[in-house]
């Protein structure tokens, strides 16, 4: 019979393509993460790996034997959290994966909240693009991701949190005036400045602003809005701004806002975890206290006037 121990070892080595790097990872010697791989494809009577001098690839098989297997084991890793997490919310780890463009605005936020309520909470953190958080947290690195809806995934549910609207922002010498809304589909691509590829703002951005000139926006390979947002002061060209990131990056004064024309361009947030995860309860405890405190600082915003329309709205 196989065991639990083999397939993590294949799943290392489909991850580090080297038996010494996935031994490393798996705090064992090579030889012994070796002879389990060997054991592993006598049990199942086929070849996983094809051995190459200084690196290893997965043969078609072992690739599918790999995918499975790391199902397997995020079964496993929910089994062992079902029985230390019954009956106690938003106890012991918690393995949080979040976006970007996203973890800088809210977990300011969310993380004093967490630890006042939840002290006995341990919070793991892991900042990327979706693509791989998504991954990590099919495979049970993850034990919930917060990210831009929707996910097509169907073994992933979701738990819608709350709209952001986008905002443009333009250099503060831009001849519309505060008060103008903007249509998205007339937005020069020309003046376009977008995160990197891979990063779903990016996308969204291109979605919104699309036209039929097919023009390409400003090639940057940023990782941040703050950098664009720079770009964007010194005369550079426009970008979108998640409404969430405002009150952080929206603070120099050549830097103006503008809020476009219905119905407003934006995103919905919300949290995804396996179907399987038996810990739904501290998901849906963790989303209401995201809700929670940025329904307290909307709150304590009202009566200030509002950068990006003027009007106060």
């Amino acid at each position: 019979m196989l065991t639990l121990r083999q397939l993590r070892y294949l799943e290392a080595l489909a991850q580090h393509r080297h038996f010494g790097r996935a031994a490393e990872a798996c705090a064992v010697t090579q030889p012994a993460l070796s002879m389990q791989i060997r054991e592993l494809e006598k049990q199942l009577e086929i070849e996983l790996v094809e051995r190459r001098p200084g690196e290893v690839t997965l043969t078609e098989i072992g690739i599918e034997v790999a995918q499975r297997g790391e199902r397997v084991l995020a079964a496993a890793r929910d089994i062992v959290d079902f029985a230390h997490h019954r009956g106690r919310v938003l106890s012991g780890r918690l393995k949080l994966g979040i976006i970007p463009t996203l973890g800088p605005y809210l977990l300011p936020k969310v993380l004093p909240a967490l630890q006042s309520r939840y002290p006995d909470l341990t919070v793991e953190l892991r900042e990327t693009q979706t693509k791989v958080l998504l991954e990590e947290l099919g495979g049970g690195d993850l034990d919930v991701v917060m990210l831009a809806l929707p996910v097509s995934d169907p073994e992933i549910e979701t738990l819608r949190l709350f709209d952001d609207a986008f905002l443009l922002a333009v250099p503060a010498d831009d001849p519309l005036p505060r008060t103008a809304r903007v249509d998205a589909r007339k937005i020069d691509q020309r003046r376009l400045i977008l995160l990197e590829e891979g990063h779903c703002l990016r996308d969204q951005a291109l979605a919104y602003c699309a036209t039929a000139r097919h023009e390409m926006p400003m090639s940057l390979g940023a990782t941040s809005l703050a950098t664009i947002i720079q770009m964007v002061a010194s005369g550079y060209g426009v970008t979108l701004v998640p409404e969430v990131a405002v009150d952080t990056e929206l603070r120099d004064e050549r830097v103006k806002l503008l809020r476009f024309t219905a119905p407003e361009p934006g995103r919905t947030i919300g949290l995804a975890w396996r179907r399987t995860s038996p810990r739904k309860g501290d998901f849906v405890a963790l989303g209401q206290i995201a809700v929670e405190v940025l329904g307290a600082a909307s709150r304590r915003k009202i009566g200030k006037p509002a950068r990006a329309t003027g009007d106060g709205k």
